[in-house]
């Protein structure tokens, strides 16, 4: 492994310094919409420096403490409760001591990541390489994928080497399928084609806290050439960032974003193809055409939604641990956004799912040599059932949300 930082950046709660210094003064504008404990970012202040620090929220002539983060020089923090469409609310930001542990915690264990709220898991980051089921070809061996990923309710939602079929489907993960890579089409999802696949490159760095847990981990495109050499043709870093669950425990979101750039001189054009790179998931094969529901922003479900573009899908069903199931929202400055999506027909494997949000199933992309690139996607994964209007007013406060004035 390059390198690994095991980053605490609990930043706080509560501050014994009475009259700590004030570093900045916050206004937190909900804007046009209600807010149900919305995630705020701001840039951190320069003032802050490397300080622990403490946040209070001034309220009716009172001071309550307020957990944050500090990450690359991004502070957050959360909007607890609800907050009126129309309103505002002030927060003070000092120099403090922080004295409990973090909540939100995300955990080293036996080559991989358990990202956890107080001891429940939320999902799991394979870094290290897991063995093809025995008997399969070596090639299925796989790292750089997310499985389990847990609904509140404790039920596994994604699945790995599902069958013999499609032993390449790892939960959650997005390689891409058809490219042009030097000459080459290489295919980096169907790894059975023994084109190239994606590795994890030993980039890896921990976060736990009191706002969100989560890592940033390194990834790389790996082309197979026809000499029998490897060579890098796409580099990305996924940041997940996993937030404390809402509603009672029953719902969580957690973000994803992937920034990606060409490896080599020449860049990479992503052909246009119907499935690939994006947001791939195999769900749980607890969810069949009888036992489960796709249902899109644009009304659309699982019959009709493959090749239809979303704002947001939901996927959702019967388990042994009860119903459950999880929203997944791509953000409008993604590539050809609202992005296209593949959906497995109801009678693929008995009717178990495969999605994917596949920014190049309508046009190519041209990824250019100096540039970077990036996809993000915010997911809500929830026990029981969400609505339309539920499922909506999420995407709305993923796109817009709060706005952070200095005073």
């Amino acid at each position: 492994m390059k390198k690994f930082h095991g980053l605490f950046v609990c930043l706080l709660l509560f501050v014994i310094q009475v009259h700590a210094q004030v570093i900045a003064s916050f206004l937190v504008k909900a804007g046009k919409i209600p807010r149900n404990n919305s995630i705020v970012y701001t840039t951190l202040p320069a003032a802050a420096g490397n300080a622990p620090l403490s946040m209070e929220e001034v309220t009716n002539g009172e001071r309550i403490p307020v957990a944050v983060n500090v990450y690359k020089g991004q502070l957050s923090w959360i909007l607890e409760g609800s907050t009126p469409a129309g309103s505002e609310r002030k927060y003070e930001l000092k120099k403090g001591i922080p004295v409990t542990q973090p909540v939100m915690k995300t955990v080293l264990q036996n080559g991989h990541l358990l990202l956890e709220e107080q001891q429940q898991p939320i999902l799991q980051y394979n870094f290290q390489t897991v063995p093809a089921p025995a008997g399969a070809d070596t090639v299925y061996s796989r790292s750089a994928f997310i499985h389990p990923l847990w609904a509140p309710n404790g039920a596994v939602l994604t699945n790995v080497f599902p069958n013999a079929g499609h032993l390449h489907h790892m939960g959650i993960w997005n390689p891409w399928t058809h490219t042009l890579f030097e000459g080459r089409e290489t295919d980096f999802w169907n790894v059975q084609k023994k084109e190239g696949k994606v590795r994890f490159n030993g980039d890896l760095e921990t976060l736990s806290g009191n706002v969100w847990c989560g890592f940033s981990a390194g990834q790389d495109h790996i082309a197979f050439l026809k000499d029998g050499t490897e060579k890098t043709a796409i580099r990305e870093t996924w940041l997940v960032q996993a937030y404390p669950a809402t509603h009672e425990g029953s719902r969580r979101q957690w973000d994803f974003t992937t920034t990606f750039a060409p490896a080599t001189p020449n860049g990479i054009t992503l052909l246009q193809y119907r499935y690939g790179g994006g947001f791939g998931l195999r769900t749980t094969p607890e969810f069949t055409a009888q036992t489960s529901e796709v249902l899109t922003s644009e009304g659309k479900h699982r019959n009709e939604a493959d090749s239809t573009r979303a704002r947001w899908v939901k996927i959702s069903g019967t388990t042994a641990k009860g119903k459950a199931g999880m929203l997944i929202m791509n953000y409008p400055d993604n590539f050809d956004s609202p992005e296209p999506l593949r959906v497995w027909p109801e009678n693929m494997e008995g009717g178990e799912l495969m999605f994917n949000y596949t920014p190049t199933r309508m046009k190519a992309w041209q990824l250019y040599p100096g540039a970077r690139y990036q996809l993000k996607y915010r997911v809500m994964v929830f026990s029981g059932d969400i609505t339309v209007a539920e499922a909506e007013a999420a995407w709305e406060e993923y796109v817009h949300p709060p706005e952070v004035q200095i005073i």
